[in-house]
């Protein structure tokens, strides 16, 4: 299973967790977010994912920003539609963000099959991503696409039993999204639990 680090800040920090050697390391580029990635460049590892995070924000923006920090990946973290996603597409590989709350429909994620390389499950809250709180994960029972996902949203150390048990699903479950609980304050990472996580892992 794959781990994603997302919301680093700060360069020494992002060079801790590099050298952790995550699967993907997550930039927010939304400038309302507490963890936004105001930085020149990312030095990290190149056989780390670099992702940028983008809410809502205008294509020449997300097209700068991909070219400027060679972007492996970009994550879509708002309302974007179908037509928004296939054109990021054309330039980077994308994950597409939805927040699940107690009625969500499934059957939204079929127009994106297409166009995206991953889906990731946050939690319905009051902000877009960071908010530290699980939705339902048994919803994802009812997960019906071949496109492998990122299960978000309050993951903690404590979780990974249950995040055992979805695995065993026969659903498309390929990592883990990781944010605010491992965190000493917004975009500072704590690297022994980031540690810890990652032993938990690889056993």
């Amino acid at each position: 299973m794959k781990l994603k680090v997302c919301g680093m800040k700060f360069q020494s920090n992002i060079s801790k967790i590099s050298e952790l050697k995550p699967d993907f390391m997550g930039f927010i580029f939304w400038s309302k977010s507490k963890r936004f990635f105001n930085e020149k460049s990312i030095l990290i590892s190149n056989k780390i994912n670099k992702v940028g995070v983008f809410v809502n924000q205008d294509y020449d923006f997300i097209e700068e920003k991909i070219n400027n920090f060679k972007l492996d990946f970009v994550q879509l973290h708002g309302e974007e539609d179908y037509q928004f996603c296939k054109k990021i597409k054309n330039q980077c590989k994308v994950i597409k963000v939805f927040n699940i709350g107690t009625n969500f429909d499934f059957k939204i994620l079929n127009s994106f099959e297409s166009v995206c390389d991953y889906f990731l499950f946050d939690t319905k809250g009051v902000s877009y991503g960071g908010n530290g709180i699980k939705f339902n994960w048994k919803l994802l029972k009812k997960y019906p696409s071949r496109i492998p996902f990122f299960l978000s949203g309050g993951i903690d150390l404590t979780d990974f039993t249950e995040i055992l048990k979805i695995k065993e699903l026969e659903i498309p479950l390929i990592g883990i999204d990781i944010n605010s609980k491992f965190e000493l304050k917004p975009g500072l990472k704590d690297i022994k639990k980031v540690k810890e996580l990652i032993k938990k892992m690889k056993k």
